[in-house]
Parts: C-alpha cells; sequence; structure tokens
C-alpha cells in the first residue's frame, strides 16, 4: 500500500499539499519513507552553539543558582565587616563602601545582558522544542489514523468473508430442506 504525500495530506489532514507548512510536509514524508520523525534536540541546539554561548550559558547558570547568591552574601558580609569594624577608620573602602558599589554596579551591568542573551537561547530552544513536539504528535497521530485504516480494512473483509460463507450455509441448508423434502424440523 504505497502511498505520496498529495493524498496523505488531502485523506489525513483534508489539505492540498501546496497548503502544508514545511513541518507538515517533511512528516508526511517520513510517514511515507516509514522512517521516524523523532530526533535529540539537544544535539541539534549543541551543533548549532558556539563558545560565545556556552559560556554565557555558563555564566547565566552560575549566576542564576542559590551557590551564587550564598557566596555573593558572604562576600558582602565579609566586605562590610572587614571595612568597617576591623579595618577601623582607615578602611580600605569605608562606609558607604563606594568601591563595592562600583563593583556591584560593574558586575550587574555585565551579568544582566549575559543572562538575558541565554534566556534568548532557551526561548529559541523551546520554540525548536515545540516544533519537533508538534513533528513528533503529528507523525503519531497520522500513524494511529493509519492503523485504524488498515483495521477498518481487515474487519470489511472479514465481515465480506462471514457474508460469503453465511451464503455458502444458507445454500447448503436449502440443498438439505430440498433433500429432505422440506420438512420443518
Amino acid at each position: 500500500m504505497h502511498r505520496t504525500v498529495p493524498e496523505l495530506a488531502s485523506r489525513w489532514l483534508r489539505r492540498r499539499p501546496e497548503a502544508l507548512s514545511s513541518e507538515e510536509n517533511r512528516v508526511l514524508e517520513s510517514a511515507v519513507e516509514r522512517k521516524p520523525i523523532a530526533q535529540d534536540v539537544n544535539d541539534v541546539v549543541a551543533r548549532e552553539s558556539d563558545f560565545g554561548d556556552r559560556l554565557a550559558d555558563g555564566i547565566a547558570r552560575v549566576g542564576g543558582s542559590w551557590s551564587f547568591i550564598v557566596i555573593a552574601v558572604l562576600f558582602l558580609v565579609l566586605w562590610t565587616f572587614g571595612n568597617a569594624w576591623m579595618l577601623g577608620r582607615e578602611g580600605f573602602d569605608p562606609y558607604p563602601f563606594i568601591f563595592l558599589n562600583l563593583i556591584l554596579s560593574m558586575v550587574a551591568a555585565l551579568q544582566a545582558p549575559i543572562i538575558m542573551m541565554s534566556q534568548n537561547r532557551q526561548s529559541a530552544r523551546d520554540r525548536l522544542d515545540a516544533s519537533h513536539d508538534y513533528e513528533v504528535n503529528l507523525k503519531a497521530e497520522i500513524e494511529i489514523m493509519a492503523l485504524h485504516e488498515k483495521l477498518d480494512e481487515m474487519r470489511h473483509s472479514q465481515i465480506m468473508i462471514l457474508r460469503d460463507d453465511m451464503a455458502k450455509l444458507s445454500a447448503q441448508m436449502e440443498r438439505i430442506e430440498a433433500a429432505i423434502g422440506g420438512r420443518p424440523s
């Protein structure tokens, strides 16, 4: 039972082949060729990301973790105590800690765009995941429809065989009744 993409498009998607999206066309081609469509999206993302992307993701991963927050709080507490009490009035960065504010501002100024770049890539990856999920779900739906169609064909052929067998049995019963003289039993 060899089918083509246009046949499958009109039969299962109720659309003309030229109205199909590229994803739908790819799914129907995989159904015709009986090839899997599932792929590891992680591999695709890993192949397409460069050093800067991986670095930004790593910085975002560290900067958005509890360990970073704990270390930052410990650093701030140590800086504050070290400059306020231990070093006295002649501290390296006395109250109101202007140098600390400068350092934190620079870190925030660099960290925020890096985290946003990572979030943009994650958003693009989510769109890729959603597109891939759609393709896999569409392929599964098409395969289920094909199985239903095969089952319907099998059921129809079995019904035709049963009908023929019933006709043969009915003919045999008529011959038997005619042979015994048509007496009711």
